[in-house]
């Protein structure tokens, strides 16, 4: 991927007139929701709007299906293997329902949404399996079947066990969890900049009021991305001799990061 998504919004799928809204709220990607947020006796519905917004001309966004086991997984997997520019976030994902979405839809953006207690307790064969590209936290619905309240620090062993799988497996930094509060930007922000700090690289949103701040938490600052072309800059002028910054000296690990930080900005 060329673009690096930091904000994922979810829309709901029966909610189309807020469609064009949502992909013009500054998210980085749309999530159009045929699950939790739809209620049964509206599901076909969704899954027909979200299969006529998709088809149209320059639409694309990640579809949330329903489970396997529901009544609507297989034909929320059929309305998308018909709707190319359709990603896919597989809720309640475990090693087993992943390959079969992923041999369904061979080749598309596959999401991986954690948040069940087995999931979690067998993560590395969830984020083995070949076609994943990334996994995403559902810390709400975790948190109530586990019983760990998602306050404070409580959940910081699981969302760090997370990222460490993804590193391993070798996918894009994971998708962290929502945040409830959608009125106070600053609450967001710091929810937004622990993710970060914890190895995340985006947070799901669930209201477009959500999406700036979440934007900008996980933003380099001016500071980092000073060091980082001052890092690259000393780099590149000693052509692979010693060198220092700031008084420290720079090693190939410290590149590594400073590149990162830049391509972060998206330059």
């Amino acid at each position: 991927m060329s673009r690096i998504s930091r904000s994922f919004l979810f829309v709901p799928g029966h909610r189309p007139e807020r469609f064009d809204k949502a992909a013009a709220s500054g998210a980085h990607d749309i999530i159009l929701d045929l699950e939790d947020a739809v209620a049964p006796e509206d599901k076909i519905a969704a899954r027909e709007a979200v299969a006529a917004w998709l088809n149209a001309e320059g639409h694309s966004a990640i579809v949330r299906i329903n489970s396997v086991g529901t009544p609507w997984f297989e034909d929320d997997l059929r309305m998308l293997q018909a709707a190319p520019s359709g990603a896919v976030m597989l809720p309640k994902a475990d090693e087993r329902s992943l390959a079969y979405v992923v041999l369904a839809l061979a080749g598309r953006r596959v999401i991986a949404l954690v948040e069940t207690v087995s999931a979690y307790l067998d993560l590395r064969a969830v984020a083995s399996v070949p076609g994943v590209e990334q996994m995403a936290f559902g810390s709400v619905d975790f948190s109530t079947e586990s019983g760990i309240a998602d306050e404070d620090h409580a959940l910081d062993a699981v969302r760090t066990q997370i990222v460490l799988e993804s590193v391993r497996a070798g996918l894009l930094p994971p998708i962290d969890g929502v945040s409830v509060n959608f009125s106070d930007a600053e609450l967001i922000t710091q929810d937004g900049r622990r993710s970060r700090q914890l190895g995340f690289g985006a947070k799901l949103c669930i209201h477009p009021a959500q999406v700036a701040a979440v934007n900008a938490a996980f933003a380099p600052s001016a500071a980092e991305i000073d060091w980082a072309q001052r890092v690259l800059a000393a780099f590149e002028a000693s052509q692979g001799a010693a060198t220092a910054v700031d008084g420290k000296m720079i090693d190939k690990p410290l590149v590594d990061k400073a590149r990162r930080i830049v391509a972060m900005t998206g330059h």
